[in-house]
């Protein structure tokens, strides 16, 4: 496990960032709105309301946020990488101290609003730690784990997964607060798929008479190999190339660059791959 300093710092306050966004939206938008915004944070903040409510006890949130991080930490440390679950660990423990110790602030109480700005927050928040190489903990490592796994953007089925938290706050308090839950998750997870694009995948058609060193300089930028496929224009009845390639949206920008700078004469057409079957390399976690 080796560490990079000036990348490293860059991550450790970016993620320190992170956590103070993240614990100021609990604060600030979802217990002002009486949400749960799923995954451990949602359960943390559901587990607290039963205790008060049925009990008359007061849980800390960070002692229960993070016995419920214990099981998604050792997925992280075992199928994902160490490093980057160091790194979660550390964005699960400040956040959880903020959490108990910064003052809330209401900023409005209008319902609607918390769930949609809060939501969005909230996907920012998650979207800054994945590309820092990290996550908020709980139901992210199991979106990664099974994205690792099955190569596929797995954080819908985690939006499943909540609905089931959902279900039970809807239960135990009622179903408008848990409705509107579901449009915060909802809210967060498109920010995620905005900004955060590592497994999902772009389809690319180029047209060129360089089509070895365009291969070269896709695999060399986002180490995915390409098909040649032999082709005729039909304005000049000339041989032309046509490569074929599937690259992560994450690396597209980075593809195109080099994609230009091999052959600034080179036609290429993008396209969104919705499914793929078949071994695609992703870059694993460190």
């Amino acid at each position: 496990m080796k560490f990079d300093y000036k990348k490293d710092v860059k991550r450790i306050i970016i993620i320190c960032i992170a956590s103070l966004i993240m614990s100021t939206n609990i604060k600030t938008f979802v217990r002002t709105g009486g949400l749960y915004p799923g995954g451990a944070t949602g359960l943390t903040i559901l587990i607290q309301r039963v205790a008060e409510l049925f009990f008359d006890v007061t849980i800390p949130y960070t002692i229960v946020n993070l016995l419920l991080n214990a099981i998604p930490v050792y997925i992280g440390f075992r199928f994902i990488g160490k490093k980057f679950t160091i790194y979660s660990c550390l964005m699960i423990v400040l956040t959880s101290v903020l959490t108990d110790m910064i003052p809330g602030y209401v900023i409005t109480y209008d319902t609607l609003l918390i769930s949609v700005f809060g939501g969005m927050i909230n996907g920012l928040v998650i979207s800054m730690c994945l590309l820092m190489n990290a996550t908020t903990g709980g139901t992210d490592f199991i979106a990664i784990y099974l994205s690792e796994k099955k190569g596929m953007d797995s954080f819908n089925m985690v939006l499943g997964l909540n609905i089931i938290i959902l279900s039970a706050a809807g239960i135990l308090f009622g179903w408008d607060k848990a409705l509107y839950s579901i449009i915060f998750q909802y809210a967060s997870t498109q920010v995620l798929h905005v900004l955060y694009k590592k497994y999902q995948q772009e389809t690319l058609f180029i047209v060129t008479n360089k089509a070895e060193e365009v291969c070269k300089a896709i695999s060399l930028v986002s180490n995915h190999g390409a098909t040649v496929l032999e082709g005729e224009g039909s304005y000049g009845h000339c041989e032309r190339n046509v490569v074929y390639s599937v690259v992560s949206s994450a690396e597209g920008k980075h593809v195109m660059k080099a994609i230009r700078e091999t052959d600034p004469q080179a036609f290429v057409n993008v396209v969104k791959t919705e499914q793929l079957a078949g071994h695609f390399y992703q870059r694993p976690a460190d």
